[in-house]
C-alpha cells in the first residue's frame, strides 16, 4: 500500500524550508521561545518532506501527487 500523498515539487519545497528554519533556529538568528517553534516546524517539514506523507492532506483528502 502506498501513502505518499505529496507530490515532487510539494516534497523539494518542504524539504528545502525545514532545512532552513532548522538552520535559523539552530544558528541562533532567532533565539528563544521562537526559535525552538521554528527548529520543531522545520522537522515537521523536513520529516514529511522526506517520507512524501503529510498528516494534514490525508484528513483532508488532498493529495498533490500525480497518478
Amino acid at each position: 500500500m502506498n501513502f505518499v500523498n505529496e507530490g515532487t515539487w510539494d516534497r523539494g519545497g518542504r524539504t528545502v524550508v525545514g532545512i532552513l528554519l532548522i538552520a535559523a533556529g539552530w544558528a541562533g538568528l532567532v533565539s528563544g521561545a521562537l526559535g525552538v517553534v521554528l527548529i520543531v516546524v522545520g522537522a515537521v517539514a523536513l520529516g514529511t518532506g522526506i517520507i512524501g506523507w503529510c498528516p494534514a492532506y490525508t484528513v483532508c483528502g488532498i493529495s498533490t501527487r500525480k497518478v
